[in-house]
C-alpha cells in the first residue's frame, strides 16, 4: 500500500483530478450509449444513476465542506469559489432533468455495486418504439449533462487545484476525504472502479483506493471485473 501520494501533485490534487477525469468520462460515455442500440435499458439505467447521485454528492461535499474549509484559510477565495456553486446549481437542473427519464433497471446489486443478475448482453428484447423514445430522451439529457460537466470543470479547476495546494492542509484533506467515502451513494460502486483504473495511473489508483473502508477492500478484484464487464457493454463490446 502505498503512503506517499504520486509525484509531483498532493493528495488533494491527485484525488481531485482523478475524480474530475471519472466525471467527464462517465458523463461522455452515457451520452454515447444512449443511442448504441446493443446497449441494453438496464445497464444505461445503472449508469444514469451512478452519475446522478454520485455527481451531486461531489458538488454538494464541495459547497457544504470543502469550499467553507478553503475560503476560512483564504477570504479571497470565496467570490470565485461561490461562482462555482452558481454553476453547481444549473448542473443540479440538468441531473433533475437526467434523473427523470424513465428508463428503469430491473437488475439485482448484491449491496456492493456489483451487478448479480444474467442476461445484460444485447439489446432489451421488445423494445420497441418507446424504448426508442426514452433512449432518444436519455441521450439529449445526457448531453446537457456532460456538456454543463465538462465546461464546469474547465472553469473549476484552475481555481480549486491552487487552492488545494495552497490552503489545504493534509489532515484537513484527509479529514474530508474521508467524510466523502463515509457518505458517498452506494450505487454501482464497481463503476467509480472501473473509471478510476481507466482514468489513472495504476499508483494513482492504488493510493486513492487504500482509503476505502476495509470491508470493501477485499471486494476491489470481484468490482474491477464487474466494471469490465458493464462498461464493455456499455461501449457496445460486451458477448
Amino acid at each position: 500500500m502505498l503512503t506517499d501520494p504520486p509525484k509531483d501533485s498532493t493528495v488533494a490534487v491527485t484525488e481531485t483530478r482523478l475524480a474530475h477525469e471519472v466525471h467527464r468520462v462517465a458523463t461522455a460515455l452515457l451520452a454515447e450509449a444512449a443511442v448504441h442500440p446493443a446497449v441494453p435499458l438496464g445497464a444505461l439505467a445503472q449508469l444514469r444513476n451512478f452519475l446522478v447521485v454520485n455527481l451531486r454528492h461531489h458538488h454538494e461535499t464541495e459547497d457544504e465542506d470543502l469550499w467553507p474549509r478553503i475560503v476560512a484559510a483564504a477570504p479571497a477565495t470565496a467570490d470565485a469559489l461561490g461562482a462555482l456553486s452558481e454553476e453547481h446549481e444549473r448542473l443540479d437542473a440538468a441531473l433533475d432533468r437526467l434523473a427523470a427519464v424513465a428508463v428503469s433497471d430491473s437488475r439485482p446489486d448484491n449491496g456492493a455495486g456489483e451487478d448479480v443478475a444474467a442476461g445484460r448482453t444485447g439489446a432489451d428484447e421488445g423494445e420497441g418504439d418507446a424504448g426508442g423514445e426514452v433512449r432518444a430522451a436519455l441521450h439529449d439529457a445526457a448531453v446537457a449533462v456532460r456538456d454543463t460537466v465538462h465546461a464546469h470543470l474547465a472553469h473549476e479547476e484552475p481555481i480549486l487545484f491552487p487552492a488545494l495546494r495552497d490552503h489545504v492542509t493534509p489532515a484537513e484533506w484527509t479529514d474530508f476525504s474521508q467524510r466523502v467515502i463515509a457518505t458517498t451513494p452506494p450505487v454501482a460502486g464497481h463503476l467509480m472502479v472501473g473509471f478510476l483504473d481507466e482514468v489513472g495511473t495504476p499508483a494513482e489508483v492504488e493510493f486513492v483506493l487504500a482509503g476505502l473502508p476495509e470491508p470493501i477492500r477485499p471486494l476491489l478484484p470481484a468490482m474491477r471485473r464487474q466494471a469490465v464487464d458493464d462498461l464493455r457493454i456499455l461501449r457496445g463490446t460486451g458477448s
